[in-house]
C-alpha cells in the first residue's frame, strides 16, 4: 500500500527585486543629502594657544557696547554707524589693496553680532578674522 503525502503549500515573497529597490533608494538619498548646501558662513575659528601677530597693516572692525547694550562699530578707530560699515569696509580695504579685516568683539557678544558683520565679508569676498586675546 503506497502511503500518500499531503503536501502543505508553503508561501513564500520574493524579496530579490525590494532588496534592489531599497538598494537604489538608499543611493538616491546619500546623493540627494551630499547636494543639499544649507545657508552657512565659513568662519575660521580663533585659537588663543599661540596668537599669530600680523606683520601687515589690516582694516580693523570694533565693535563695542555702551552701558546702554547698544553697538558702536569702528574702524580703524573711527566710529562707524552701522548703515554706512559696508561701504566703509570696502573703501578701506580698497585703500590698503588687502581684502582682510580683524574683527575685535567682546567676550559676551551675541552670535547675531558677529553673524551680521560676517555677512559683510561674505558678501564683498572680504575676508574676516576674529582676533582673540592671549591666555
Amino acid at each position: 500500500m503506497a502511503i500518500k503525502r499531503n503536501r502543505r503549500f508553503h508561501a513564500e515573497v520574493a524579496t530579490s527585486a525590494l532588496s534592489d529597490i531599497m538598494f537604489f533608494l538608499l543611493l538616491f538619498f546619500l546623493i540627494i543629502s551630499t547636494l543639499a548646501n544649507p545657508n552657512v558662513i565659513k568662519v575660521p575659528l580663533p585659537k588663543s594657544d599661540a596668537n599669530e601677530k600680523t606683520q601687515q597693516q589690516h582694516v580693523t572692525l570694533t565693535v563695542k557696547f555702551d552701558e546702554n547694550q547698544q553697538r558702536h562699530f569702528y574702524v580703524n578707530n573711527d566710529e562707524i554707524a552701522f548703515d554706512q560699515l559696508e561701504g566703509v569696509l570696502i573703501g578701506e580695504t580698497k585703500k590698503l589693496g588687502d581684502n582682510t579685516v580683524i574683527l575685535r568683539l567682546p567676550y559676551d557678544a551675541q552670535v547675531q553680532e558677529l553673524v551680521d558683520l560676517l555677512k559683510i565679508g561674505m558678501l564683498n569676498d572680504l575676508k574676516m578674522i576674529i582676533a582673540t586675546k592671549e591666555g
